[in-house]
């Protein structure tokens, strides 16, 4: 007698259709539509020049950035290789200082158990320290369903929320949004606000905090993200700059943690490394104003109800690719969306997801995958890169990123099957095993001279290569191809100078 235990199997991706992970269409198609929108490129140039100029002084400032981004690195590189272990340890160590911890396979789990303790508490009311990972499984729709009202207390995240609008940054989630439009959406918005409000921003964040004091003081329940958790002393830490998250972490009676399995980290002293990495790359900031840190519940201080929801959703799948696991180092700085010339023009909107920019790019096909979908809009994420490189140089753990990019379009290529694009290139590759073949087509590619305009370039090319033309133009084809040149006389005198005047060195030596 036998007993089968099945076949190891990849990992599941966040499920198709919830959350926030996947877009109506893909990046092409809604960039062509952000990019005509001259008010949002404004916005978007003067934010990320803004903050790419503090970043790089910041930066600067430190003799060992270079040997700091090395050590942020190996700490995630090592926690991803331990991550079930460390995951464990965290689970102990909170547990035993009086937090409750829960496991949730996907977004749909985490935004149940979210929902049954908020419900638990017998409040329909609840405040948000900003989170990515709970705009990640769409928690704020999900409860809005059940009658719970969730309020954003971040300034930036509050004004997405009031505008019905969508995140289109990692950092600053309004970051298309002027002053103008910010106080239009509060004159709308916010019962009671001044009528005579003005886009001055010291007025403007007045009337935001004014509106959310009253929610911070007779609000019981918060929730919140985390930027790292501890597996050595089960400790929890959120770094913001406003005092919102700070109020939200002390105040409600019940706080409830959404993590990404991926923020754990091995020591408190990893700390040192990451506290110096994250303001700088993030905001320009040397340190954040705000940085909290809770472990578990201490009697009579602060919230006496303490549960963390480690969040998976597709992060497992991740680590299962020996390539792409390297996304899962990221911490969430956004430096890569500001140095990005796609991001800046194109916006965040255009991704589809809730992680926009390069590491977007990466970590949304990563999460929810490529192809659970015909014509599945993730697909088209990783080809939304120039490959200039500038988000590896600026990522503060070194996310080998445009690597990352390619190779998920190796993945999407091998998983598309038979496509226009694998027949052509199929074609090619037979022409170029055989000589004869390649050398006609040298020479029937001279046709291409005729329709090329005066500047040498082709602006169009026909079906089914216009795909290619319609963003770049194509260089004409030479008058002559590189055999024909070398067969000729030219090409025999030139390569006769040339062995003239750089002889064998074996000759030389005999001489």
């Amino acid at each position: 007698m036998s007993t089968f235990l099945g076949m190891p199997a990849t990992p599941p991706r966040s499920p198709y259709g919830t959350g926030n992970l996947r877009g109506e269409r893909t990046f092409p198609e809604a960039a062509h539509g952000e990019l005509r929108n001259e008010q949002l490129r404004r916005n978007l140039g003067k934010a990320t020049r803004t903050i790419r100029a503090k970043r790089l002084h910041v930066t600067g400032e430190l003799p060992d950035w270079e040997e700091l981004r090395d050590a942020g690195s190996a700490i995630k590189t090592d926690t991803m290789n331990r991550l079930p272990e460390l995951l464990e340890q965290l689970e102990r160590k909170v547990t035993g200082r009086g937090g409750t911890v829960h496991w949730a396979r996907d977004g749909d789990e985490a935004n149940r158990i979210v929902a049954r303790l908020i419900q638990e508490t017998g409040s329909s009311d609840v405040i948000k320290v900003k989170s990515m990972a709970t705009q990640e499984i769409g928690l704020n729709e999900h409860l809005e369903s059940l009658g719970i009202t969730p309020y954003e207390t971040d300034l930036a995240e509050l004004i997405v929320q009031l505008a019905h609008d969508t995140p289109s940054h990692i950092l600053v989630p309004a970051i298309h949004r002027n002053r103008d439009e910010i106080r239009q959406i509060f004159l709308d918005e916010i019962p009671g606000v001044d009528p005579g409000l003005d886009n001055v921003p010291a007025h403007l964040a007045a009337a935001a905090r004014a509106h959310l004091r009253e929610k911070f003081m007779t609000t019981k329940v918060a929730v919140s993200g985390a930027n790292f958790g501890i597996a050595e002393t089960g400790t929890l830490s959120v770094v913001e700059s406003e005092g919102n998250g700070r109020m939200c972490l002390t105040l409600p009676d019940t706080l409830i943690t959404v993590m990404g399995i991926e923020k754990v980290l091995p020591r408190f002293q990893d700390l040192e490394v990451f506290l110096q990495l994250l303001p700088r790359s993030s905001t320009g900031e040397r340190m954040n104003p705000y940085t909290s840190m809770w472990t578990g519940v201490t009697p009579g201080d602060g919230p006496q109800d303490f549960h963390l929801i480690l969040l998976d959703n597709g992060r497992t799948a991740a680590l299962a690719d020996r390539i792409g696991r390297e996304a899962l180092n990221c911490i969430r700085c956004s430096a890569c969306l500001n140095v990005c010339p796609v991001y800046e023009r194109a916006g965040g909107h255009a991704y589809g997801s809730t992680y926009p920019g390069p590491i977007g790019a990466v970590l949304t096909p990563q999460l929810a995958g490529m192809h659970a979908a015909k014509d599945d809009p993730n697909s088209s994420l990783p080809y939304a890169s120039s490959l200039c490189g500038a988000c590896f140089d600026a990522c503060p753990v070194k996310i080998d990123i445009p690597s990352l990019l390619v190779e998920l379009r190796h993945q999407n290529t091998e998983e598309s099957g038979t496509t226009a694009e694998k027949l052509v290139m199929k074609a090619a590759a037979g022409v170029m095993q055989r000589p004869k073949l390649f050398t006609a087509a040298q020479k029937a590619s001279a046709i291409g001279r005729a329709v090329a305009g005066r500047d040498g370039t082709i602006s169009r090319l026909p079906a089914p290569f216009n795909g290619w033309s319609a963003s770049r133009d194509t260089p004409a084809p030479p008058k002559q191809t590189f055999r024909s040149w070398l067969a000729s006389d030219e090409g025999i005198a030139t390569m006769r100078a040339a062995a003239d005047e750089y002889p064998n060195p074996d000759e030389v030596d005999e001489r």
